[in-house]
């Protein structure tokens, strides 16, 4: 396979832009509580999507399924769970700090971990250190690093400048404490999900072996971490269902629609599968440094994050000191694209 590192960031941005929008027709369910809208979008990401998309570009998926290690696939689905908890905590992050800040705080734990583990683990990290190609990829994980601390910086800043009325009027439940532990637990357990994918690449392998295209051969390492994910999720959800009395949802919109409920919870839930569908495109692309591809994913994230927000108008009433770290985040995020771009070029073209 030819990896092409500009076609992987271009497809890391297709995947990040869906990341930072499926909250959004969220905003369209009337009348359900957090937990039925939830269950229900991640019965569509988590179990539908990934099924359909699988079963349309892996000629041989269930030939795939076989030929893969048993210790494969239960990896895959033990860190699907912990991302899933991971993933549960994530959307209280942004009920509680709304889509700007929530995203950054939790991105920027998630991106750490996600990005520097996996090559830690398998012992790649000081050979990657080692050349001028894995230098410069390196350095572009850094300058994203910094990235989200000066975004996250912008969401300090907010917090002390904006009356508790303001926050309020645009995040209903806007509670920095309560949210920042969340984020901080949410971006822990969501890394999970790139420790899920580098855990399945035999099965990526195998699917390549059985005629899967290249851009596609992640497809099948998503049923499995998605199963883990759905389980905590249903569970989770299922149980705050008894204890709310929400269960009635599914059948009562409480003065919304019912079908309109649906469609939106299934749009939100489809459009957060994408992120991982082009993830999952993008990091076949990326050459030897494929570890950069959660850098750049949790990059874009958090740059389209930011712009919904300002769109959203979350950040009114800042102050411009805190816009201009909020913008001079948002440069520096998508500056580190193009140097992590460049570094596994580099690394390509040698």
């Amino acid at each position: 396979m030819n990896a092409n590192p500009f076609l992987g960031v271009f497809l890391h941005a297709v995947g990040g832009f869906a990341a930072a929008s499926f909250y959004i027709p969220f905003k369209k369910v009337k009348g359900w509580s957090w937990e039925t809208y939830w269950l229900v979008g991640g019965f569509f990401s988590w179990i539908i999507a990934p099924w359909v998309v699988s079963l349309i570009v892996c000629p041989d998926l269930f030939g795939i399924f076989a030929a893969t290690p048993l210790n494969t696939k239960l990896w895959c689905y033990f860190f699907g769970m912990l991302w899933g908890i991971g993933g549960l905590t994530f959307g209280l992050s942004m009920r509680y700090l709304g889509m700007s800040l929530g995203y950054a705080l939790a991105l920027g734990f998630c991106a750490a971990f996600g990005t520097i583990v996996p090559a830690v683990a398998h012992g790649e990290i000081l050979k990657i250190a080692s050349v001028h190609s894995g230098q410069v990829t390196l350095a572009g994980v850094a300058v994203c690093m910094f990235g989200i601390a000066t975004c996250g910086k912008a969401g300090v800043l907010k917090e002390s400048e904006v009356s508790e009325e303001a926050k309020k009027a645009t995040i209903q439940e806007f509670d920095f404490k309560k949210g920042l532990w969340v984020a901080i637990f949410a971006g822990l357990l969501s890394a999970c999900m790139a420790f899920g994918i580098d855990a399945g690449k035999p099965m990526a392998d195998l699917a390549r072996i059985h005629h899967t295209p290249d851009l596609f051969v992640n497809s099948p390492v998503f049923i499995f971490i998605f199963a883990g994910g759905f389980t905590t999720n249903v569970i989770w959800c299922l149980f705050l269902s008894m204890k709310n009395g929400t269960a009635k949802d599914y059948v009562n919109a409480h003065g919304g629609s019912l079908p309109i409920n649906y469609i939106f919870s299934a749009l939100a839930g489809i459009t957060w599968y994408c992120q991982f569908m082009f993830y999952g495109m993008g990091s076949t692309q990326m050459g030897k440094y494929g570890f950069s591809s959660w850098t750049l994913h949790m990059a874009f994230i958090i740059v389209f994050s930011n712009l919904w927000g300002l769109s959203f108008k979350e950040w009114k009433g800042s102050s411009k000191r805190t816009l201009s770290f909020v913008y001079s985040g948002l440069i520096i995020l998508v500056l580190s694209t193009v140097v992590v771009g460049i570094g596994n070029y580099i690394g390509v073209a040698k």
